[in-house]
């Protein structure tokens, strides 16, 4: 009777345990259900199943950080997360990676519809694209300061908080193999937070973010070598004078954090009066030109030299502003739901003034992932003159990097798609024809990129 006994209270204690676990994933199904996107306006059917919502990251404060994710249009379930993020400091993903770039839709001309693109990462990857940090896009804070004092180590705490939260929301991609991607300053966003992620793992018993790695283009990343870098190309692409080229290198003081007032004057003589009216994030391609409405116009002059902004500027941009404000959209997308005391822009000037921290040179950070043994990949479109190629690639040199595969050029399409070099440790990839936008401009051969990173293989060559 005794054994009767054990068997019969065993058992029932597995039924009981086991109500508990359906109850807490009906309950987590249930908040996944609540940011399911059944369909946005003017949408084209579309097979891949759409999250959107909010998470909070800071309950006393009252910071939540807005996110959309997309997943892989077949076999969702085996393929990798991607977390995008775009730069700035202070411009959305939604606004440039989702609509622009990576994402599956773009939006038309009109801002009545959606279209597919034929190139999204999410066939090869769930791609999660997240607004940070709070006051960028949809995502907000309820204390009005920080927006006046953010900056790179809030963002990336905030974001590590935003993952840890998320994948308890979606418990499914705990564990899944997870990389990191972006551009601009997300040269800094992305590198950062892996480093968050890296430290994380290091001290948690089972770490739930399986971080494998991560990739970002166009980057930000030595305020010194990407400064010299930036004046080079602007000088060997015959957007300046030899007079203001050497000018600024006698009047500017690449390593001191202010700059002199001779240098600001000759730096505004070559934005204003020699470049002319060319994109400088695409110096080859026609510009959408500015008008009183326009959200993503060029703000080079007070970002040049000590902070880039992240954002191409073609009339697209334009069009998400129109699209992303519409109430129907945002009902959507459950987003603006506590009624954002501003509309949605693709860029926060007030961020971007107020940027608080900024890190000098993301060099040691890079050091240190490298040696945790993290796939790393920095990519450059060539057409850029903001974050250029040569920024990067005297960013890279000082890293003293062993060569394992010296400099060749890939292909696709029987056409040189750009030139690659691998070290121990870290992948460099330029695109050729590509501006700031990488897959904006050069959608085909960024896909073919992003397959090889995540299947950690070289790109092709001729042979």
């Amino acid at each position: 009777m005794e054994i009767i006994s054990r068997v019969c209270l065993g058992l029932v204690v597995f039924i009981l345990f086991s109500q508990v676990i359906l109850n807490v994933a009906a309950v987590i199904n249930e908040e996944q259900e609540l940011d399911r996107i059944t369909s946005l306006p003017g949408q084209p059917p579309v097979k891949f199943s759409q999250f959107s919502g909010y998470v909070t990251v800071d309950e006393q404060q009252g910071r939540a950080l807005f996110y959309w994710l997309t997943e892989a249009t077949s076999n969702s379930v085996t393929k990798p997360l991607v977390l995008w993020l775009n730069g700035g400091p202070g411009c959305s993903s939604v606004a440039y990676g989702a609509s622009e770039e990576i994402g599956p839709f773009r939006v038309n001309k009109t801002a009545s519809s959606l279209y597919l693109n034929k190139n999204s990462w999410n066939k090869d990857a769930n791609i999660l694209f997240l607004e940070s940090p709070a006051g960028v896009g949809f995502s907000y804070s309820n204390t009005s300061s920080n927006l006046l004092d953010s900056g790179d180590n809030r963002t990336a705490q905030d974001a590590l908080v935003f993952l840890v939260n998320w994948m308890s929301r979606f418990p499914q991609y705990k564990y899944r193999e997870f990389y990191i991607s972006g551009e601009s300053y997300a040269g800094h966003y992305v590198p950062q937070l892996a480093e968050k992620i890296y430290d994380y793992n290091k001290a948690t018993s089972r770490p739930s973010i399986n971080l494998k790695g991560f990739i970002v283009g166009n980057a930000v990343t030595d305020n010194y070598y990407d400064n010299i870098g930036t004046i080079s190309y602007w000088w060997t692409h015959s957007m300046i004078s030899d007079a203001t080229y050497k000018l600024i290198m006698k009047t500017c003081d690449f390593k001191a954090d202010k700059s002199s007032e001779q240098c600001d004057k000759a730096v505004s003589y070559a934005l204003d009066y020699e470049f002319g009216d060319i994109d400088p994030y695409s110096i080859y391609t026609p510009f959408c030109k500015p008008n009183n409405n326009s959200v993503g116009s060029v703000r080079l002059k007070n970002t040049l030299l000590r902070r880039r902004v992240s954002g191409y500027d073609p009339c697209t941009e334009n069009y998400a502003e129109i699209y992303y404000n519409r109430p129907d959209v945002q009902r959507a997308l459950h987003a603006n739901s506590t009624g954002i005391p501003y509309k949605w822009t693709a860029c926060s000037d007030v961020l971007i003034r107020n940027w608080n921290d900024s890190a000098t040179s993301m060099i040691p950070t890079y050091k240190k992932l490298i040696a945790g043994g993290l796939r790393i990949w920095v990519f450059s479109g060539d057409t850029d003159s903001v974050v250029p190629v040569t920024a990067t690639r005297f960013a890279l040199s000082h890293m003293n990097l062993t060569v394992q595969t010296r400099w060749y050029p890939w292909y696709t399409g029987g056409q040189v798609g750009g030139w690659t070099e691998v070290y121990e440790g870290l992948t460099f990839v330029t695109v050729r024809g590509a501006g700031h936008e990488v897959p904006l401009f050069e959608p085909k051969r960024a896909l073919l990129m992003f397959r090889n990173f995540l299947g950690g293989k070289l790109l092709p060559s001729k042979s």
